[in-house]
């Protein structure tokens, strides 16, 4: 009896390998992990959105007859990822710390920043994970707020800065047109690939 088990078991967790390495193998380039966050048991703040290719495309389907403009921007996305998280005493220093660390590790992994920006309380971090000239894999956004507020945001697609909040809107993402706003006043956010200076920088000017 043992012996007639042991086959089909060992069978499955083969298959079960063998599937998940081709999930490991399927992610999106333009997809990260940021992990999970702590709440602040000080603030109240603390939101986290994710959303997959099938609502999206639903959305799409949606809108594909009053605004194939947007229809079609929402068919090069795959997933979206907001996270906000309200800052206190417990959380502000780890929130920042890994702030850190995944700026770094995206610039590591070949991501381009092309929007660095920090004026008064601000720092603003865009990143974009490009295949080619034409195509985007993803965008990365980190705010810090006056270190009372952190956002990280993560989609997955073909996606320019300057649609973030079309994107928002459409999904009904609050945070996400938020940013989009801050992202576009910014004179570093156009995605030229050059090195762009910071508002201090020319403030001094």
């Amino acid at each position: 009896m043992k012996a007639s088990l042991f086959r089909p078991l060992a069978l499955a967790a083969l298959a079960a390998s063998l599937a998940g390495g081709v999930l490991a193998q399927s992610t999106p380039a333009g997809f990260v992990d940021f992990g999970k966050f702590t709440p602040s048991s000080s603030a109240d703040q603390f939101v986290e959105v994710k959303l997959g290719d099938s609502v999206i495309q639903l959305a799409a389907k949606l809108t594909k007859k009053h605004e194939p403009d947007v229809a079609e921007l929402l068919r090069n996305v795959h997933s979206v990822r907001v996270n906000v998280i309200g800052l206190g005493d417990d959380n502000r220093d780890s929130t920042a710390a890994k702030m850190k660390s995944i700026r770094s590790e995206l610039e590591g992994k070949g991501w381009e920043r092309i929007v660095n920006a920090q004026e008064k309380n601000q720092d603003v971090s865009v990143f974009l994970k490009t295949r080619d000239a034409d195509t985007v894999e993803g965008v990365v956004v980190t705010v810090l707020d006056n270190n009372r507020e952190a956002v990280f945001v993560n989609v997955v697609g073909d996606v320019k800065v300057e649609q973030l909040v079309t994107l928002g809107d459409k999904l009904n993402l609050e945070p996400l047109k938020q940013v989009g706003a801050a992202v576009e006043k910014k004179p570093e956010a156009k995605a030229s690939g050059e090195a762009k200076e910071t508002t201090e920088a020319k403030e001094q000017k």
